[in-house]
C-alpha cells in the first residue's frame, strides 16, 4: 500500500467527467468478471439535458487521486422529492468504485458526508443512484457469475470497505436462479385459465416492436402505481418514461414483455424479460457503435439465460394469481426459445409474496446486494 497522500477533487470539468464516468473500466482491481456499462448511457445519466431525473436533485461527484493516478471516484446525491414524500433528511453515495485500499474509500466517502452535512442531511445511504431503476447496493455475494444489465458489478472487497466506515445493512436485494421447467404445476395453468376464460382479462401478444410501442408507457404509468413502497422509489415523470423507454425499446424482444389487460384494454399487469447480454458487453467493451451491437445481438441469440428486467400488478389486483399467469406465459416462451434458466434481477429480501412465489418455481439465491446506511 502506498503512503503516498490521497488527494480528493471535486469533478467541475468535461474532462474530469470523462475520467469520472470511465474510471471503473481502468482500475487495476476490478472483479476478474467484470462487465462494463454501455457507455453511451452512462454519459446521459450524468447529462441533466438527457436524463429527466436529475432535475430536484443536488448532486456532486469526486475523484481520488494518488500523485497523478486515478485510484477512486463516488457521487454524492440529495433526492429532495424523495426526501419530501418520505419526511427524511436522506444523502445518498453512488458510483463508488476504487482501487482495494480503505483508505481511498474513506477519503471519498468523508468527502460527500461533508457535503451532505453543509446540506443539512442527517443520514447516508447507499450504494444508491437516483431510483431503485439503477444498480442499487453492492453485491456482497454471487461474484462467481456474471453481472446482468443494470446492476452492481463491484468487486468482492467493496462492501467492506463500507462496513468499516460505519454503515450497516439497510436493506438487502437477492437474485434467483429459476430453472426453466418442462411443464409448471397444473394449478398455475388452471390459475391462468380461471383469469382469462370470463374475458375479464386477456394476455396481449405482441409480435414486434411497433405493437409494443403504444403499451410502453401505460405499462411504466403502472409502475408508478405500483412500486409506491419500494425502497428510494420515486413516481416517474413522463419525460423520465419516455426516456426509459427510448433507452431499452432497441434491446427488447417483444415475444418476452408480457402484459394483461383488462376490458379497458388499459395494463394491470406485466414482466418484461430479455436474454442475457453480458458476454456480448464485455466483448464488446461497453460500446456499441460501431460494430459492439453486433456482440449483443450474438450473445443474446446464444444465451441460454434469460434475465428479468421489471414487472407489476396494479394494487387491487395483487394476490389475484396474475403472477401465475404472466408466469405461464413467460415459462411457455422461454420453453420454445430453449431458455434453461431465468435471472429474477433484484427481490427486496423484505418482499415475502414475490420471493415465496419464486420458491414455489424452483428458484435458489445465487446473488445478493446490499443497501447500507449510517447517521451522520
Amino acid at each position: 500500500m502506498s503512503t503516498e497522500k490521497i488527494r480528493v477533487e471535486e469533478v467541475v470539468s468535461t474532462d474530469r467527467l470523462k475520467t469520472f464516468i470511465h474510471l471503473p473500466a481502468r482500475l487495476p482491481d476490478r472483479r476478474s468478471n467484470y462487465v462494463p456499462p454501455i457507455w453511451a448511457d452512462e454519459v446521459a445519466f450524468h447529462d441533466p439535458r438527457k436524463n429527466p431525473g436529475l432535475a430536484g436533485c443536488d448532486v456532486v461527484r469526486y475523484l481520488a487521486w494518488r500523485g497523478g493516478r486515478c485510484v477512486g471516484r463516488v457521487m454524492g446525491i440529495i433526492h429532495h422529492g424523495y426526501n419530501d414524500r418520505k419526511g427524511e433528511r436522506s444523502a445518498r453515495f453512488y458510483q463508488l468504485d476504487v482501487i482495494d485500499d480503505r483508505s481511498v474509500s474513506a477519503a471519498l466517502i468523508s468527502a460527500v458526508e461533508d457535503w451532505a452535512r453543509t446540506k443539512g442531511m442527517d443520514r447516508m445511504i447507499g450504494p444508491f443512484g437516483l431510483s431503485d431503476k439503477d444498480p442499487q447496493g453492492a453485491q456482497v455475494e454471487g461474484f462467481e457469475h456474471l453481472p446482468v444489465l443494470a446492476t452492481a458489478t463491484n468487486p468482492p472487497f467493496l462492501p467492506d470497505h463500507i462496513g468499516s466506515l460505519g454503515y450497516a445493512k439497510l436493506a438487502d436485494a437477492v437474485v434467483y436462479k429459476l430453472p426453466v421447467p418442462l411443464k409448471l404445476p397444473a394449478v398455475y395453468h388452471a390459475i391462468a385459465e380461471r383469469l382469462t376464460s370470463g374475458g375479464e382479462l386477456r394476455v396481449v401478444p405482441f409480435n414486434s416492436r411497433k405493437q409494443l410501442r403504444p403499451w410502453i408507457l401505460p405499462v411504466l404509468r403502472l409502475v408508478n402505481a405500483t412500486y409506491q413502497d419500494l425502497l428510494g422509489f420515486v413516481p416517474m415523470t413522463e419525460a423520465e418514461m419516455t426516456k426509459l423507454a427510448a433507452q431499452y425499446m432497441p434491446v427488447l424482444d417483444p415475444a418476452f414483455v408480457k402484459v394483461v389487460a383488462d376490458r379497458s384494454n388499459e395494463p394491470v399487469a406485466f414482466v418484461v424479460a430479455m436474454p442475457d447480454m453480458s458476454e456480448g458487453m464485455q466483448k464488446a467493451k461497453g460500446r456499441v457503435f460501431p460494430f459492439g451491437f453486433i456482440h449483443l445481438l450474438l450473445a443474446m441469440r446464444r444465451s441460454k439465460q434469460l434475465d428479468l428486467f421489471l414487472g407489476a400488478v396494479r394494487p387491487d389486483l395483487q394476490g389475484r394469481g396474475l403472477t401465475c399467469l404472466l408466469g405461464v406465459e413467460l415459462m411457455r416462451t422461454a420453453r420454445q426459445r430453449g431458455f434453461t434458466h431465468i435471472d429474477s434481477h433484484l427481490v427486496l429480501e423484505s418482499n415475502t409474496r414475490m420471493r415465496a412465489e419464486v420458491h414455489r418455481l424452483g428458484g435458489s439465491i445465487w446473488k445478493r446486494y446490499r443497501v447500507f446506511g449510517k447517521r451522520l
